[in-house]
Formats: structure tokens, C-alpha cells, sequence
């Protein structure tokens, strides 16, 4: 285990954002990690979205070998046969968009930090009895900063992070972590589509870093 779990949650807490990217071109997911390490990313998230992924994210995580300090989790998971393959790939964390018990409980006897999508007060309870130390709040359009809000009253100790729908704007940030979550996760809405295609990676890296400025001032 390169990292240990209080070790990543600070990483993640740090930069307060987590980049959440999945493409079926090594070349395209090594360029990308690449301008994200360079613009300031030490956590990022590749999502198993495709027939390729884990193909993918055995060359990635080697890949990403010359950034000791860069944290490479694996998301979209659903069960534990995939994330033993994604695990024994390197995998440092497990990201699901839902709370499935049995991930839950296979992760924890590989002592693999892992992340579960909760969109209720009641999966919130049940990813603390499982052991959550984060949890997902997904999809972060549809929940909203205000659940956020409203979870962390109840549960102050917990670290929240919302995915889906969060925008790399000073307003929309602001509302977030003014809800009080510990770190955002950001994809489509970082990733501009013709970026990518254009390998514009250099306007990719801009954004990122001027994000990562933009949180850094609001916390």
C-alpha cells in the first residue's frame, strides 16, 4: 500500500478537488494526468466507464509511477469482482456511485479506503456502520448543497465530497464548501469536450490550476 487512508484524505483535503476522468486512448488519460499534476492534482479518480478501463488503468497507474505523490483511485465500481481487479491493478481507492454492502465489506478486509455514493440521511448511516470516512454525495446536482448541509449537522465529523454537476466556478464552489463539504470531485464540467479532442491540454491545466486557486481562496 503506497498510501494510508488518513494519508490520502489529506491529500485530497489539500487541494479540495478531485478530477474524475475516463477515455478509451492511453495516449489522451496519460496527457490529461500529466497537465492534472502539473496545474497541482495529487488525487485523481479514473472511472471504470468503458470495456477498456481497466486496460487502461493498469498502463495509467504505471503511468503516474514518476509522481510518487499522486493518489490513483478507481471509480464506478459495483462489485467486489471488480475491484479486486482494479486493486490488483494499484488502485490506491474505491470510489462506487451507490452504497453496496458487500464492496463495502470486501474493501475493508483488503484494508483499501473506499468511497460510497449516498443520496440519503439513511445511507449516510449505513456507509458510517460500514466505516466510511468519506462518502459520495451523487449525483451532486440532484442532492444539492443544501443535503449536504443538512448531513453535516447531524454527522459533523463526516467528510463529504459531491460528484456530478459541480462546476468550476467561484459561486458554485463557494455554496459547496460553504455546506461544509471536505473536497469536490469534477469531470464533464472540467473536461471540455473539444479540449480533449484538440489536446488543448495546456488550456486543461489553466483551468485546473485557476479551480484549485479559486477553492484555495474561499475555504
Amino acid at each position: 500500500m503506497r498510501f494510508s487512508q488518513s494519508d490520502m484524505l489529506q491529500a485530497m483535503n489539500d487541494t479540495g478537488m478531485i478530477p474524475v476522468f475516463n477515455h478509451v486512448d492511453l495516449k489522451v488519460t496519460k496527457d490529461v494526468v500529466d497537465a492534472s499534476y502539473r496545474a497541482g492534482i495529487r488525487v485523481f479518480e479514473f472511472t471504470n466507464r468503458a470495456t477498456n478501463s481497466l486496460d487502461i488503468f493498469k498502463e495509467l497507474y504505471a503511468h503516474a509511477g514518476k509522481y510518487p505523490d499522486m493518489v490513483m483511485g478507481i471509480g464506478t465500481i459495483f462489485t467486489a469482482e471488480d475491484a479486486n481487479s482494479f486493486i490488483e491493478a494499484g488502485a490506491d481507492f474505491i470510489v462506487s456511485p451507490a452504497l453496496i454492502p458487500e464492496l463495502a465489506v470486501f474493501c475493508n478486509s483488503k484494508e483499501i479506503f473506499w468511497i460510497p455514493g449516498c443520496a440519503t440521511m439513511s445511507e449516510i448511516f449505513q456507509a458510517k456502520k460500514l466505516g466510511a470516512t468519506l462518502v459520495k454525495a451523487f449525483p451532486g446536482n440532484v442532492v444539492g448543497s443544501t443535503f449536504v448541509a443538512a448531513a453535516k449537522s447531524v454527522y459533523p465529523d463526516l467528510h463529504i465530497m459531491p460528484t456530478g454537476g459541480v462546476e468550476p466556478t467561484r459561486e458554485n464552489l463557494k455554496e459547496w464548501f460553504d455546506a461544509g463539504v471536505y473536497c469536490v470531485g469534477m469531470g464533464s464540467q472540467l473536461f471540455k469536450k473539444d479540449w480533449i479532442k484538440n489536446q488543448q491540454y495546456d488550456l486543461l491545466e489553466n483551468k485546473i490550476t485557476d479551480t484549485l486557486q479559486v477553492i484555495k481562496s474561499i475555504r
